[in-house]
C-alpha cells in the first residue's frame, strides 16, 4: 500500500513538475527559485496525505502559489528592512567637528576637576555608578552603606556636576 502511494506521488511529480515550475516562476521571476518552491511543495505532499486529496494537481498548484507568494512577501520585507535599517557597520563614521571636540574636551576637564574635589566616598559612588555601571544596591553593598544614602550622595554629586558644567560652558 505504501509503495502505491509513493508511485502515485512520483507520478504526480513527473507529470506536473514542469508546469508547476512555470507557474511558480511567474510569481518569483526566477526558474531556480521556482524549482525550489516546487520541491518544497512536493515535500509537503506526503504519501499519507495524498489519499485525502481529490484533485492533487489543484492542491499542488495552490501550495506552489502560496509558497511563491510567501517567498515574495518575505523578500519584500527583507529588502525594506535592509534599506530602512542598514547595519551600523555600513553607516558612515560620525566624526565630530573641531568645535564639538573642543567642547567635549572642556566638559571632560571640568568633570575631572570637579570629581577630584569631591570627598573620596562621593567620587567612588559617582564613578561606580556612572562609569562602571553598578546599581545603587551593588554600590551600597560594596561600601557598606544604605541604598538611600548612596542615592542621596549620587543625586547631590550629579547636581553639583551639572551646575558646574552649566556655569563653565555658558
Amino acid at each position: 500500500m505504501g509503495m502505491e502511494r509513493d508511485d502515485r506521488r512520483n507520478g504526480l511529480y513527473a507529470t506536473h513538475r514542469a508546469s508547476l515550475i512555470s507557474y511558480a516562476a511567474s510569481f518569483v521571476g526566477s526558474r531556480d527559485e521556482a524549482e525550489e518552491i516546487v520541491q518544497e511543495a512536493f515535500s509537503k505532499l506526503s504519501a499519507e496525505n495524498l489519499d485525502g486529496i481529490e484533485t492533487p494537481s489543484a492542491y499542488l498548484r495552490r501550495v506552489v502559489r502560496n509558497l511563491a507568494l510567501n517567498r515574495r512577501r518575505r523578500q519584500r520585507y527583507e529588502l525594506a528592512q535592509a534599506t530602512e535599517h542598514p547595519p551600523e557597520w555600513i553607516q558612515p563614521l560620525k566624526v565630530p567637528t573641531p568645535e564639538q571636540e573642543a567642547v567635549f574636551n572642556d566638559q571632560v576637564r571640568i568633570i575631572a576637576q570637579a570629581l577630584s574635589e569631591f570627598p573620596h566616598q562621593t567620587r567612588i559612588i559617582v564613578e561606580m555608578h556612572r562609569f562602571d555601571g553598578y546599581t545603587l544596591q551593588e554600590i551600597a553593598d560594596h561600601l557598606d552603606l544604605s541604598v538611600t544614602s548612596v542615592h542621596r550622595t549620587l543625586t547631590s554629586a550629579m547636581s553639583q556636576l551639572t551646575k558646574r558644567l552649566t556655569r563653565h560652558l555658558t
